[in-house]
């Protein structure tokens, strides 16, 4: 594995959904980019909150919305719905964990816009502790010489990676 190797908050998501999948992301093997799922998040993230700051770069993070609300940096991830809630949660909260490391202190917001929802997150003493225990994990994961095992999980039928694990 790359000493430059970090942990994102994409691999978080993945990690949440599907060890496999992370591991896959890790290693730097790309899901099917004409998978229907993929060009819909790329549809998503050029068209909808056009008039926020998106697609922003802070060290290794690309955060989705940056804005600033009532003096408070507030951090947008946006999805295509909540199905996968516990997944975006936590990508969410890394996100804010990376940016208190960074001395930036920020609240974050989960935004479903197919659903018109939107949920405020705030990271806890205990969420960063979860986020640190997630990080280790995905390290030792990356560190694998081979993905773990095929496991069929809920998300299994609309991954863009399920030709590497069903072919």
């Amino acid at each position: 594995m790359n000493e430059d190797f970090h942990v994102t908050g994409t691999l978080m998501w993945y990690y949440k959904i599907c060890r496999r999948e992370a591991w896959l992301m890790a290693h730097q093997i790309l899901p099917d980019e004409d998978d229907a799922n993929v060009d819909y998040g790329r549809f998503l993230h050029e068209h909808v909150y056009r008039r926020e700051k998106k697609e922003v770069t802070v060290g290794h993070l690309k955060l989705d919305i940056v804005k600033a609300s009532n003096q408070q940096v507030v951090i947008g991830e946006v999805k295509k719905s909540s199905a996968a809630s516990e997944s975006s949660r936590t990508q969410l909260l890394f996100y804010l964990y990376e940016l208190k490391q960074m001395g930036i202190s920020a609240i974050g917001e989960l935004r479903y816009p197919e659903e018109r929802g939107k949920e405020t997150v705030v990271l806890t003493d205990d969420e960063e502790q979860r986020i640190e225990d997630l990080k280790r994990n995905i390290y030792e994961l990356a560190q694998l010489p081979n993905p773990p095992k095929v496991e069929k999980v809920k998300w299994c039928k609309n991954c863009a990676y399920r030709e590497s694990c069903w072919a």
